[in-house]
């Protein structure tokens, strides 16, 4: 057990310690850090009347009906708080708690989405668990029936947790942290043998400390710190060693403001933004636990920034007042590196506040569908300088709507160079082979590799039109230069590079009110504040769309991303240089 970050593997004796604002939190941590504490407490108290104002919304899942019991709970039971045993906050929790128990199937079972989710149950059990604890060491006497009907929650939800299955990988660490707290409750070694049943799978992480879904929402939100709930619960140190290497992992992940990149995540994140403030207490527990000033500093520029819903994490310390101790010394962060990623052909690039993202490592060439689960992330590159942000950089050829340019791989051929390839193979089909003719014009119905038709293809004959790509990327004292190389058949394509909206840009023509512009010739340039990108030369007026493919227009789908695109178009075969510079 890691006795000096856990204190105790008692549960009700951490609440107790730190539910009173005088000298209880004190005395369970030798050095508590204040400001942190106040930071929670204001949050905390932000959130509370967001939450009286919306408590009965009739949309609500029962993973949000939980987490805003759970925001009531906290400032309800916090010594700290100025709505510290405020009467006023028993009727909505009542309200809140009897959703929990109406909605509860007889299995135990709660529907999110999915129907008797255990997994999306186990999300909820787990906030339902803190309710419970912390209530039950505040003990006061007006809360005693809701004690009452969110242990009788937890008594019937445990055993279908302990019974039933998963969809992902991170449900399997979700639902095991639910079993955790529950035994923890209320034992029982049915919940226990679950647990072990499901660790015994061993964790889905590389070395280099990547989950296999590769996202930055799954290790924040539920890999890391269900993992950290086991270890702490089911005396299981070891499973604390994935969650730093995830961190150390996540520190040249980082971006100046607050993101963290995820253009290779398996996941929804893929295609969005993401915030650092989601694991602010897992890099303060790891600080705490390894004594690593770097984590001291990722969980102090999260406290400056204050972005995010911070005041969920006041639950997380009142049941562990461990996690409001004073940091070890901060040590810089990495600000100046290379770091590559083989296991998700990746290179991640920092200088200062100049970064860049090189990608590979799709799973399109493996597995080519479009799906969740699956890392189909058409960007290739992305750059930033201060405020002035590239989101994406991508490449379309018009070549019988095949889609996007998605990279086969990423090799490292020098200390600043890296290349990207693919080769698309089309093929028209020739008559099949006597043999396998049939009379009744009856044929299997068969991918061609963009549709489905009776035709047999597996056995036809073909001819093939073919296009390969090589994108060199070279990093240069002032930026990169993106080099593409093409061979094959001839045909149009677009390059488009997709600005983060707010800054200015120049040197382009307007294609339309939508935000999407073409640099025709000469240097365009994207400016916010004192911040610039500059990026060219352009290669002529043609106008040539970004095709995402059939897979997508079939269903009228877009891979359009959202920001200023602006577009450079050329043809094949031959070569493009995009120069990138930045100040």
């Amino acid at each position: 057990m890691l006795r000096r970050t856990f204190l105790t593997g008692s549960l009700t004796t951490l609440a107790v310690g730190a539910l009173h604002s005088t000298d209880a939190a004190e005395a369970t941590v030798t050095a508590v850090d204040e400001d942190f504490l106040t930071l929670l407490t204001t949050a905390n108290q932000t959130q509370i009347p967001l939450v009286l104002g919306s408590y009965q919304n009739a949309s609500d899942s029962i993973r949000t009906v939980a987490r805003k019991a759970r925001r009531l709970v906290s400032g309800y039971v916090w010594g700290r708080s100025s709505y510290h045993h405020d009467n006023s906050l028993l009727g909505p929790l009542r309200w809140l708690v009897e959703q929990l128990v109406a909605r509860q199937h007889e299995d135990g079972l709660y529907d999110v989405g999915n129907l008797h989710s255990p997994p999306d149950s186990a999300f909820a059990i787990q906030d339902v668990c803190m309710l419970y604890a912390l209530l039950d060491a505040d003990n006061q006497a007006e809360t005693v029936p809701l004690r009452a009907q969110l242990a009788a929650v937890l008594k019937k939800a445990g055993p279908a947790l302990a019974a039933g299955g998963v969809h992902t990988p991170n449900h399997r660490w979700e639902v095991s942290a639910a079993l955790a707290r529950t035994h923890a409750l209320f034992p029982d070694r049915r919940y226990a043998a679950r647990i072990d049943d499901w660790l015994d799978e061993g964790i889905d992480a590389t070395p280099d400390g990547i989950y296999s879904e590769r996202s930055s929402t799954y290790a924040a939100e539920v890999t890391n710190p269900c993992l950290l709930t086991i270890a702490w619960l089911r005396d299981k140190p070891a499973l604390v060693d994935y969650v730093r290497r995830n961190l150390e992992a996540t520190l040249y992940f980082l971006e100046p403001n607050g993101d963290v990149d995820t253009t290779a995540s398996r996941r929804q994140d893929q295609k969005g933004l993401r915030d650092v403030w989601w694991y602010l207490t897992q890099f303060r527990e790891l600080a705490l636990h390894t004594g690593d000033g770097r984590f001291t500093t990722v969980a102090k520029g999260i406290e400056a920034r204050r972005t995010g819903e911070l005041g969920d994490f006041l639950a997380e310390v009142l049941e562990r007042p461990s996690l409001s101790a004073q940091l070890p010394t901060a040590s810089p962060a990495p600000t100046d590196f290379v770091q590559h990623y083989p296991s998700q052909a990746s290179v991640r690039i920092r200088r200062g506040t100049r970064t860049a993202t090189v990608f590979g490592g799709t799973d399109f060439h493996d597995i080519p569908v479009i799906s969740s689960g699956l890392s189909t992330n058409p960007t290739f590159f992305k750059l930033r300088t201060g405020a002035a942000i590239l989101d994406s950089v991508r490449l379309s050829p018009q070549f019988f709507s095949t889609g996007h340019f998605r990279s086969d791989g990423l090799r490292r051929v020098g200390s600043s160079t890296y290349k990207l390839g693919d080769e698309v193979k089309v093929p028209y089909h020739l008559p099949l082979p006597k043999r396998y003719r049939r009379s009744d014009g009856r044929y299997a119905l068969t991918p061609e590799g963009r549709f489905y038709a009776s035709m047999d293809f597996g056995h036809r004959p073909k001819q093939y039109r073919s296009l390969r790509t090589e994108i060199t990327v070279v990093e240069v004292s002032d930026g990169f230069d993106l080099t593409f190389d093409f061979d094959g058949d001839e045909t149009a394509y677009a390059i488009e590079l997709c600005f983060r909206a707010g800054g200015t840009l120049a040197g382009v023509e307007t294609l339309d009110a939508a935000g999407n512009y073409q640099l025709v010739s000469g240097t365009g340039s994207y400016t916010v504040g004192s911040d610039r990108i500059e990026f060219g030369p352009g290669n002529g007026a043609s106008r040539v769309p970004m095709d995402p493919g059939e897979r997508y227009t079939y269903l009228g789908g877009s891979l359009t991303p959202d920001g200023v695109r602006v577009y450079l178009t050329g043809r094949t075969p031959g070569r493009h240089v995009l120069r990138l510079r930045v100040s």
